[in-house]
């Protein structure tokens, strides 16, 4: 078994996962600078990053960069090593907000009707693109289901159309029965782009199903990508440089394309959601023309190193991540407009602080070296995780696991824990030792409907092929209603990406959250200790896609 290299380094004897997590026995030094951990200096690094001086901890703003000099502080306080770019703690991270013009057009060509000019913002709108200022095609449609090409499941929109040169037009979900974190990665916008592309379509319009719903405006919201020095897209989750077009029409739009291929779109909704595919060419042409505008701006990853013990395996890492960023002023709420982001996501670098100060007080480190990256504009779309996990500040073969911290939401004791993605490789032993060791219990996530897996920094490492897990409250309480995700969801109503969430005034459990700091160095240490790197379990939907770019 894999975890059997353990042994000199923990004292451990494994014969099955039950059999290691019942003769545990975490070595004397190790446990006593765990139990180091204080919850009063988890809340002080939580009240200092969620101060209102800190206005939010934008990227590109003073306050964020009031949180990477903090951030650093506490890195050589606790003799953490840098790891950034030239001998520094930063990573220099280059973010583009592009926004759509307003004179955005497009026309509606159909084979026997004429041309009918659309609606900007009504029936059709048009994602920004960040490489080209000024776009112009014109091209077929086809209509491809949900975009998603995925043989293991045995599903494939693509199989019978011909998407070459064209625009397909898609329904952005998942046939029933496809498990929460494949349809979460199904659903992501980079995996359509990159499906389409594989398929050789210049364009993708997502047709909405809600015949009330509206378009968003991306003339005044915008899409961020990271850019290189080179000024093309380095990292992004909304661009494909062979996309030219990334939209969006109306569910009345839909209508019209399907209606004119004398198929009815509810039993087309039907057979999709059944798992049949139902794809085919459109009697339309589309001809688009529209222009970006863009805002530039510096922000940083800050990283920092621990060295290993072994003279080999110290070249290898297990990185800790957390987003240092929030989303920083915003429409007055309750008479308040600072979006401090207290457990969104101050208590994850609070969290992270924590872990390096439990090794500053073990004398023999890991045998493997354990990074410790605080990213930006997560909340851009997970942009520095992204940047970070393709351009890595050490090897990025020698990436051997990601243990990301993002909004644990620590509000009650933590009796038990979801591994968001754990159960795609052997982090999952990692997870059920450590989590014995602490007396909590494992489960599956209560809320898959919520896409966890994708929409925080460790998925930015799986699709690098990195082995990743992200440590979420489970759902056992004390009273033995095991109803957290109730109460949870009440506390998420009222404070999530709102001003309330904020360190005064705010719900914490510091006791909780100083078992969540153990419980993630404990998995951490594990990887790190153990010889064998972490493998993606054989056949795994993700390990198959990305486990070949470790």
């Amino acid at each position: 078994m894999r975890l059997k290299s353990i042994t000199a380094g923990l004292c451990l004897t494994l014969v099955s996962a039950a059999a290691f997590a019942q003769t545990a026995d975490v070595p004397k030094p190790v446990a006593k600078a765990m139990e180091k951990v204080k919850p009063a200096a988890i809340s002080a690094h939580v009240a200092y990053l969620a101060d209102d001086k800190l206005l939010g901890r934008k990227p590109g703003t003073p306050g964020f960069q009031m949180a990477v000099d903090y951030v650093t502080d506490q890195f050589k306080k606790l003799k953490v090593q840098p790891a950034g770019e030239n001998g520094t703690y930063l990573q220099t991270v280059r973010v583009r907000t592009a926004y759509t013009n307003p004179d955005a057009a497009m026309q509606l060509s159909a084979d026997t009707a004429g041309t009918e000019q659309l609606e900007y913002g009504k029936d059709f709108i048009i994602f920004p693109n960040a490489a080209e200022e000024q776009v112009s095609l014109q091209a077929p449609l086809v209509f491809a289901g949900f975009g998603i090409s995925a043989p293991d499941m045995n599903y494939n929109d693509y199989a019978n159309i011909d998407a070459k040169g064209k625009i397909v037009v898609i329904v952005r979900s998942t046939p029933e029965g496809f498990p929460s974190t494949v349809a979460s990665y199904s659903n992501d916008f980079q995996t359509i782009l990159n499906t389409a592309a594989e398929n050789g379509a210049i364009g993708v319009l997502v047709a909405s199903m809600n015949p009330n719903g509206g378009l968003p405006d991306f003339s005044t919201r915008g899409m961020s990508s990271v850019m290189g020095a080179d000024g093309q897209v380095a990292a992004s989750r909304s661009y494909h440089k062979n996309i030219k077009l990334l939209g969006m029409v109306h569910f009345n739009m839909l209508q019209k394309f399907i209606a004119a291929t004398g198929q009815d779109l509810q039993q087309v909704a039907t057979s999709l959601r059944s798992g049949t595919p139902v794809s085919m060419p459109l009697p339309f042409s589309a001809s688009t023309s529209y222009s970006n505008r863009y805002e530039d701006i510096e922000t940083q990853n800050v990283i920092g190193k621990i060295e290993g013990s072994d003279p080999v395996l110290k070249n290898e890492y297990v990185v800790h991540s957390a987003h240092l960023d929030h989303v920083g002023v915003g429409k007055p709420i309750e008479g308040d407009s600072i979006f401090n982001g207290a457990h969104d996501n101050a208590s994850g670098v609070a969290s992270l602080l924590e872990i390096a100060n439990i090794y500053s007080n073990v004398k023999k480190k890991p045998k493997r070296s354990i990074l410790i990256v605080m990213v930006t504009a997560e909340e851009m779309g997970l942009l520095g995780s992204a940047y970070f996990a393709k351009f890595p500040t050490v090897p990025a073969s020698q990436m051997v696991a990601n243990v990301n911290t993002d909004m644990p939401t620590l509000i009650a004791p933590l009796l038990s824990v979801v591994p968001l993605g754990a159960a795609h490789s052997s982090l999952q032993e990692e997870v059920q030792l450590a989590s014995s060791y602490l007396g909590l219990d494992v489960e599956e996530d209560p809320e898959p409907e919520q896409n966890r897996f994708v929409r925080s920094d460790q998925y930015s490492f799986v699709v690098q092929g990195v082995p990743a897990l992200h440590i979420k409250y489970g759902n056992k309480t004390i009273d033995g209603k095991n109803n957290l995700d109730e109460t949870v969801k009440v506390w998420r109503e009222r404070y999530y990406h709102k001003p309330q969430d904020n360190f005064e005034g705010g719900i914490f459990d510091f006791d909780a959250a100083k078992k969540y700091v153990q419980l993630n160095f404990l998995i951490g240490y594990l990887v790190a200790q153990d010889e064998e790197r972490p493998r993606w379990n054989e056949g795994d939907f993700f390990g198959t896609r990305f486990g070949t770019l470790q």
